[in-house]
């Protein structure tokens, strides 16, 4: 199948799936706002299956959020959830990982930060996944996708490596790309943005 018919057909199946589950008007419900990052935002959902999104409140109460986590489980299939606590560190967050079975098939994961309004990473994510999307081109999303899609599946690498090495280093291959992050490695992702492709950083063969 061509990349950007999968990729297309991907995103067309998370956002139904976001749909039908009530996620986001679940937590909606619960006072919070909801704001979708990540690949599916960006269009660059590949053959991972997840679903990104930051969940803001005024505050943050550990039972509130496993309140809404008890109504997902109790009326949707989820297969596991991962929780962790990360009030009290700089990130002001808590964790949700949770895998989704669509349809008693497909496996997807939506991983829901639950983040204090206000804190030093509010609307971090956002900007980079907004810098990202507005510096897409035909040509890049298309090297995106198909990076995306070479690396073995055993082998897992964030997005946002692939994003820095392609729009830093105008990598094109699997091999490219480990090269790129072992000589010119993305220190601190929530420091960086994506710039034009005019000054790329050399790359290695």
């Amino acid at each position: 199948m061509d990349i950007l018919t999968l990729a297309a057909e991907n995103q067309q199946t998370a956002w139904q799936i976001l749909k039908e589950t009530g996620i986001v008007q679940t937590w909606e419900k619960a006072g919070a706002t909801v704001n979708l990052v990540g690949s599916l935002k960006s269009g660059l959902l590949m053959k991972n299956r997840d679903i990104d999104m930051h969940i803001y409140t005024d505050k943050l109460s550990v039972a509130e959020s496993f309140s809404v986590i008890q109504e997902l489980a109790e009326r949707l299939s989820l297969k596991e959830i991962h929780y962790k606590n990360l009030i009290d560190t700089e990130e002001e967050c808590i964790e949700w990982h949770i895998l989704y079975e669509h349809n008693n098939r497909d496996t997807w994961k939506f991983d829901m930060i639950h983040i204090r309004k206000g804190s030093r990473y509010d609307g971090t994510v956002e900007r980079v996944t907004d810098a990202i999307t507005e510096r897409l081109t035909p040509e890049i999303r298309k090297k995106i996708l198909q990076l995306k899609q070479e690396i073995p599946n055993s082998i897992t690498i964030p997005g946002i490596e692939i994003y820095h090495a392609v729009f830093e280093g105008d990598v094109s291959s699997y091999e490219e790309l480990e090269q790129c992050r072992k000589n010119h490695p993305l220190i601190n992702s929530l420091d960086w943005l994506p710039q034009d492709l005019q000054n790329p950083v050399p790359r290695t063969k």
